[in-house]
């Protein structure tokens, strides 16, 4: 079943035909009372089964910019199976999370302590990347968590104050606690989260997007609209197929499982575009994920990159 998500909120399935009663003329106030209060049934059941179909104007403006986006010409920059030495492609912010590969993928593990700072981790492309980019790679749940959440970063550069130069990579010692704040704070960069929940009681899983203003005012006003709250997607064990557009100024994903699929989009209509930097991979303490078949493209009109070589190590950049 394809699920449609657009402006406003939750998952919907695809639109009933119109409600239609079939009914021979009253012949008497009962029999019209009576019709009257089954399509008033009829409706609340609707509107109870289908809450966004009513709800907003968008509908299926997400998934007609995700499907052009997708059309455009698109040549891979780079992929990583995800079953090899993590560290050809890959650097480790944190010294508590785990990576560990296998012929599956990559099992991300982050630190077990809830609130402890030092058990968060980020995985970085050692390469960057510039202009519009399209990223997709099979993601599965490994935890039952319902607090904390997963981030998928896109094109990351430091803000050029102070220690935290652009390059992000010469500044990852003082990433080694890897606090939520390092990032907001000292980052240019799109943070797409996901299989993500409030650190409280809530258990409702969320989708948001945001392009962090760094050296202001932490998160505020950083947010990209709207939110959004899909249900059935990332249950623990299921692969997910995720692909994401990053268009200018739009990010547009798709998220696919053997039941349903689900397209989001979030505008940065406001604050500065962004244009180049690394990918990168946020876990949360307690949140744990396999990675699969990681592909970067960007479009052939953008330029003539290729396919991403093997780089070194880098200095300092461990993991296990």
């Amino acid at each position: 079943m394809t699920t449609v998500v657009e402006r406003g909120g939750r998952a919907s399935g695809p639109a009933p035909s119109r409600l239609s009663l079939n009914r021979s003329p009253p012949m008497a106030g009962t029999a019209s009372t009576i019709d009257r209060l089954l399509l008033l049934a009829a409706c609340l059941l609707f509107s109870s089964v289908c809450p966004v179909l009513s709800a907003s104007p968008d509908i299926g403006l997400a998934n007609d910019r995700y499907e052009a986006a997708a059309a455009r010409e698109w040549r891979e920059v780079f992929h990583d199976p995800c079953t090899g030495d993590w560290r050809r492609f890959w650097f480790l912010d944190g010294e508590v999370g785990v990576v560990k590969t296998g012929p599956n993928g990559i099992d991300l593990t982050a630190g077990p302590e809830f609130k402890n700072d030092a058990h968060h981790m980020v995985l970085w492309t050692k390469r960057e990347f510039s202009g519009d980019l399209k990223i997709s790679y099979e993601y599965t749940r490994l935890d039952r968590e319902t607090r904390c959440v997963n981030i998928l970063f896109i094109q990351a550069t430091g803000s050029g104050n102070g220690p935290y130069s652009r390059d992000i990579a010469e500044w990852s010692a003082l990433r080694r606690a890897p606090a939520m704040r390092v990032y907001y704070d000292h980052m240019h960069t799109y943070h797409l989260s996901y299989a993500a929940y409030p650190n409280n009681s809530d258990e409702t899983s969320y989708i948001r997007g945001r392009r962090y203003l760094p050296e202001s005012d932490g998160l505020n006003g950083t947010a990209l609209r709207p939110d959004y709250f899909p249900s059935g997607l990332f249950e623990t064990g299921i692969p997910h197929q995720i692909s994401v557009i990053k268009a200018d100024r739009e990010l547009l994903m798709r998220v696919e499982n053997e039941e349903q699929t689900a397209v989001f989009r979030m505008v940065n209509d406001s604050l500065p575009p962004i244009s180049e930097g690394r990918v990168g991979l946020r876990h949360m303490f307690t949140r744990s994920a396999r990675y699969r078949d990681f592909r970067i493209s960007a479009p052939i009109a953008a330029g003539s990159e290729g396919l991403a070589e093997p780089h070194e190590e880098q200095p300092g950049q461990s993991g296990s």
